[in-house]
């Protein structure tokens, strides 16, 4: 947890991405990315200079059927309120959508009810748990199935909504991640797309060129973080 923590408070740094008064919302979908959010946040906010506050969100994507007993008894031990929305996701994505490459829009319409519901609970902010290793692959989905260069930001600050979405695990390695949460309630994946996506595509695509190009992952990173190393022609 400390390397964890270390990164994290050096994006929280570098980007700014908490600031005193702030009420954040930490979108907790009960996978090893969310739990570690968290985890380390509540850590973080025991030490950290600026205070704030965290309530935690899960949003159920079965209308019911999920079990969140684990992740409530997990919320109650860390002393942070646990609020659970029910919604009607899966059903609208693979029943009445029928959607083919379901990823995107089962995203937007999860992302969309956290952060009303973030807004309705009177928070200023919502922390999502992507890592690196999603920066990387979104950055890969985007060349390969967009045509474009594109990844998330750190700090995103959405003006319909009037509120700030944050990934303080930008800095943080998947495998890291995957060590500590193995004594987290870990939900079980239950998405019908579960290893069938683009996204597992492009995480198999990159395991590979890893381990034929030493560092690979690491130099597409640093060449989107750091903007000095951006060579692209401007349009004339």
């Amino acid at each position: 947890m400390q390397k964890i923590l270390s990164k994290l408070r050096k994006a929280c740094e570098e980007y700014n991405l908490i600031e005193n008064g702030d009420r954040i919302a930490v979108g907790l979908s009960g996978g090893k990315d969310s739990l570690t959010l968290l985890t380390a946040l509540k850590k973080y906010q025991s030490f950290c200079e600026k205070k704030f506050e965290l309530v935690a969100i899960a949003v159920d994507l079965t209308n019911g059927k999920n079990n969140f007993s684990q992740l409530q008894k997990y919320c109650d031990e860390l002393e942070v309120k646990l609020v659970v929305i029910p919604s009607n996701v899966f059903e609208i994505v693979f029943d009445i959508r029928k959607e083919k490459n379901p990823c995107s829009l089962c995203a937007n319409l999860r992302r969309g009810i956290l952060n009303s519901s973030a807004k309705n609970l009177g928070c200023n902010k919502v922390a999502l748990g992507h890592h690196k290793d999603d920066l990387i692959e979104t950055f890969i989905l985007s060349l390969f199935f967009e045509g474009r260069l594109s990844t998330f930001k750190p700090k995103s600050y959405l003006s319909r909504m009037a509120i700030t979405v944050i990934r303080p695990l930008i800095y943080c390695d998947e495998q890291d991640i995957l060590k500590i949460s193995q004594s987290y309630p870990v939900l079980s994946n239950n998405c019908p797309a579960n290893k069938h996506t683009q996204r597992e595509d492009a995480k198999l695509l990159l395991d590979t060129l890893n381990k034929k190009y030493l560092n690979c992952k690491e130099k597409i990173f640093n060449a989107i973080i750091h903007k000095e190393r951006y060579n692209l022609f401007d349009k004339i």
